[in-house]
């Protein structure tokens, strides 16, 4: 089982990495307009934020019955969206997102009585490292970026004193049918 104990300056989340192949546009636009955040972690969809891992064991335990039966999930999302008063951009998904919705339900069972509507999205500006503006974000508009991606599994990512975020243990879903 994976090292659950966390210093001061840790934090933990799950996450669903978009696939490398499916994330090569998303990349190049991190990479470009949002450089620090591109060195810390991967293109990604948040699944568990650190404040709903505090029972890590449980989730860890809900993670390994949840692998056997789940297979992979799809989320689409919509056109890139500003937010954060325009200085962030993101793809916020859209429809109901009950696979998503389910995953995480299943993830923190028997930790919370309804887990909260986390919304999927996948940052590309982040505003805490970049500022978005009129043209950046035009020009971000005008490229073809996914509309549906599949993830196949979920990883458990630790980050120490603000630093580049890492995989601590990846729970793979069972291949499809």
């Amino acid at each position: 089982m994976a090292d659950i104990n966390l210093t001061s300056n840790s934090r933990r989340q799950l996450t669903l990495f978009v696939e490398p192949t499916d994330a090569l546009t998303i990349e190049r636009v991190r990479q470009r307009f949002n450089p620090q955040q591109f060195e810390l972690i991967k293109a990604h969809v948040t699944l568990c934020r650190e404040d709903e891992l505090k029972d890590l064991e449980k989730v860890i335990a809900n993670l390994f019955l949840l692998i056997e039966t789940q297979r992979s999930i799809h989320i689409e999302f919509s056109k890139v969206k500003r937010f954060e008063n325009g200085k962030g951009v993101f793809l916020l998904a859209t429809g109901e997102n009950k696979e998503f919705k389910e995953l995480r339900k299943q993830v923190l069972n028997s930790l919370y009585a309804n887990p909260g509507n986390h919304e999927p999205h996948i940052t590309l500006m982040h505003p805490r490292n970049s500022t978005c503006n009129d043209e950046i974000f035009s020009e971000i508009e005008k490229l073809i970026l996914p509309a549906k991606l599949e993830f196949k599994r979920i990883s458990l990512i630790e980050q120490e004193n603000g630093g580049q975020w890492r995989v601590v243990r990846e729970f793979e879903f069972i291949s499809p049918a």
